[in-house]
């Protein structure tokens, strides 16, 4: 290897208390790249079938990319893996931290965990010096005071990757967080690491990060830093980030609205990006090697959490402000705040809440049991929720397990507006006028997130409604640059996606980085190679599958929006299963969505084929 990997894999076993240093196949690396493509190549390889997620056996995965750490825009980016404890599926999310540079300057490319401590620990790792750490003082503290402390014994420049409470007590959702708000791992990959007795990872790096040319690498990057700032939307994007998506969302009525069942909210201006930016907004950060920074720091100026700040973006304030009925900032800046110091993700807490309101008002749970009165848009109330769910305590311990499991426990018909895929709780986006992002959530490799196709904004541009196999396959050339390469070059997707960044730059730092001359083309056969072994990886742990595993609830199809521009739309349920039928051809799977033998052969799969033969009959 000439550059870009560091061809070094650290493996840390809790349960020995040992670590040891494995070379990087170097296969491994030009097939997969990274990221997300090591891990799901590590969990397929290693994972024993139908381990329990939160048990030992099970693997933390952080894995950087080609990309990560070099003189380039937004090249900050770390990703967290597992077997999901929320999903029982492939699982993981990125982070954009310090800690992603500090990996790849340490020297690894990844690093896997394995084991439980006997005690609460946590990792040092320092270049080729790791150690297991006793972490009890730091059990029980909240992600702020803990990176607070790891901060002042390692110093700011480190890289720090910590759990909270919900992390310690399972909570299913959970994620691991970084630098005050900074989180990634939505399907729980922070219960995970609790689960593994594990507090803190901390990350010191001093070393060069190897590259094939690095003058070249320093010239597109200055280049393209100064492309970033140049673009039209450069100055609006810095002053409201995705926030502006609140205004943008309302007016194409995709707003998610009380449980999802609107896509207009009443009192949108009052928690949307103008809000933001006049009240409420004090300052902003980003991740390393960002010239663009999406985080907007807002102060909450009224109620109990007076006087604090919290980092926010549209999907948190999405789903706890108008999908809770919310329209007053601060309430939704609150919950935003109790999720991030709790260290549990915004959405999928947004969405039990959410949930629980909903089935109060379908009669279907009663106040005694849930053990408060809920209303739309009762802030006071949806805080006392949220602390027992983070905290396991009554009926919010039922609801630290995800939507599906809650909805599936409470029967009666709650299944229909369980709004998950998967067992993933549904991202920001309501999708009663919106097939293509309803498939886009069907298909997404970890359950309905929105980072593999954020699909709508295409459907807006270039027409509503259109049900076509041309639209399918644009679906997953979306899916493939976004969910396939930036997931595993581990870089984030911001710059293209906000700015208009030509992809076109991407080829040319992974030849400078790594001097392999990848196309375009090449990386659509790695994006497809590793959506395939995803799929496969579920296929494996789910004993088979079928297409309700890929189709987004009821609701959708079968209760209309009833307000705004496009009240009375809802999906047709004939219209999603010919977009599907197509996804699946176009993937190469057969029509219950798993691989074919063919598709596994065309990318390299081939050694797969026999353990996936142990649970499913293959189609050729």
């Amino acid at each position: 290897m000439r550059g870009g990997w560091t061809g070094k894999v650290l493996r840390i076993d809790l349960s020995r208390g040992k670590s040891v240093v494995q070379d990087l196949d170097p296969k491994v690396a030009v097939d997969f790249l990274g990221g997300r493509g090591f891990a799901v190549k590590a969990l397929w390889d290693e994972l024993p079938r139908g381990v329990d997620p939160l048990s030992p056996e099970n693997l933390l995965i952080l894995a950087t990319g080609p990309l990560t750490g070099i003189s380039m825009p937004s090249s900050g980016k770390l990703v967290v893996a597992a077997k999901s404890p929320l999903t029982g599926g492939y699982g993981d999310g990125n982070i954009g931290t310090r800690a992603s540079v500090q990996v790849k300057k340490a020297g690894y490319d990844a690093v896997i965990i394995s084991g439980k401590a006997e005690k609460p620990s946590m990792v040092v790792i320092e270049n080729e010096k790791v150690e297991i750490r006793d972490a009890r003082d730091l059990w029980g503290l909240d992600t702020y005071k803990a990176q607070e402390e790891l901060e002042r014994q390692y110093g700011k420049s480190s890289g720090i990757l910590t759990i909270g409470p919900a992390g310690e007590r399972l909570v299913k959702f959970a994620v691991i967080t970084s630098e005050k708000g900074r989180a990634g791992g939505r399907p729980g990959m922070g219960a995970v690491m609790g689960s593994k007795n594990l507090k803190a990872i901390v990350v010191k790096g001093s070393k060069e990060i190897p590259l094939a040319d690095p003058k070249e690498v320093a010239r597109l990057g200055a280049d393209s830093f100064r492309d970033i700032k140049s673009k039209e939307n450069y100055d609006f994007w810095v002053r409201q980030g995705t926030m502006a998506t609140v205004e943008w969302a309302n007016a194409n009525a995709a707003l998610p609205t009380y449980n999802m069942s609107e896509g207009v909210f009443d009192g949108y201006d009052k928690v949307g990006g103008n809000a933001m930016e006049k009240v409420y907004k004090i300052g902003q950060k980003g991740c390393p090697n960002c010239n663009m920074p999406c985080g907007n720091i807002n102060e909450i100026k009224e109620g109990p959490y007076k006087g604090r700040d919290t980092e926010v973006d549209y999907e948190n304030i999405a789903m706890l402000g108008p999908n809770l009925g919310i329209d007053n900032m601060n309430w939704a800046l609150t919950l935003n705040l109790v999720a991030d110091e709790s260290g549990v993700d915004t959405i999928s807490l947004g969405s039990v809440l959410a949930f629980t309101t909903e089935a109060m008002k379908r009669g279907l749970v009663t106040p005694e049991e849930v053990g408060m009165r809920l209303d739309w848009g009762d802030g006071q109330a949806f805080l006392e929720l949220a602390r027992r769910v983070v905290s396991r305590e009554g009926f919010g311990s039922l609801l630290a397990e995800g939507v599906a499991q809650a909805s599936q426990r409470i029967g009666k018909g709650s299944e229909r507006f369980a709004m998950h895929v998967k067992g993933l709780e549904i991202s920001a986006y309501d999708c009663h006028a919106y097939i293509g992002m309803a498939l886009a959530y069907g298909t997404s490799p970890i359950g309905a997130h929105h980072k593999d196709a954020w699909f709508i904004s295409y459907e807006i541009r270039e027409g509503r409604g259109v049900v076509s196999e041309e639209r399918v396959r644009k679906l997953i050339w979306m899916q493939n640059v976004r969910g396939g390469f930036f997931e595993s070059a581990a870089a984030c997707r911001l710059p293209w996606v906000e700015v208009g960044y030509d992809l076109e730059w991407y080829p040319k730092f992974l030849k400078a980085a790594t001097g392999l001359d990848y196309s375009w083309d090449d990386l659509h056969m790695v994006a497809n190679r590793i959506y395939t072994l995803i799929r496969a990886f579920w296929v494996r742990e789910k004993g088979g599958w079928g297409r309700s595993l890929d189709t987004p609830p009821a609701k959708w199809f079968e209760e209309p929006q009833t307000k705004g521009p496009l009240a009375g739309s809802k999906l047709s349920r004939e219209d999603y299963e010919r977009m599907l039928s197509w996804y699946y051809e176009n993937r190469g799977w057969d029509q219950n969505g798993i691989p074919r033998k063919s598709t596994l052969r065309k990318l390299g799969l081939d050694w797969i084929i026999p353990e996936l033969e142990k649970v499913v009959k293959l189609a050729e």
